[in-house]
């Protein structure tokens, strides 16, 4: 069986609206996150699908690819802080239930 640009397209498209699904319908605001961490996965999965087909000597997707996972893994270590830090304060991560303009 060929594996095409479209099979990645797909697998990307699927988790993409999966983890924004994930974003917009749960109220934990870890699980929101680890969603957030999902749609740029697919985005990866897209740049490196298109690097391989449509400039395979060049490795620009895959390097693009490096660049989105750095700054996932600094967005990672943002929102954790603010999520503990909104724990400690509102003893919930609820996102809901959450109203950073009253401390």
């Amino acid at each position: 069986m060929y594996i095409g640009l479209q099979h990645y397209l797909i697998l990307s498209a699927l988790l993409f609206s999966i983890g924004l699904y994930g974003a917009l319908a749960k109220k934990n605001a870890i699980v929101i996150l680890i969603c957030i961490e999902l749609m740029l996965n697919a985005v990866n999965v897209a740049m490196v699908g298109f690097s391989r087909f449509v400039v395979p000597a060049q490795l620009t997707g895959q390097v693009f690819a490096l660049f989105i996972m750095v700054v996932a893994a600094a967005e990672v270590a943002v929102g954790v802080a603010i999520i503990m830090s909104l724990y400690r304060h509102r003893e919930t991560i609820d996102a809901t239930k959450v109203d950073l303009l009253k401390w």
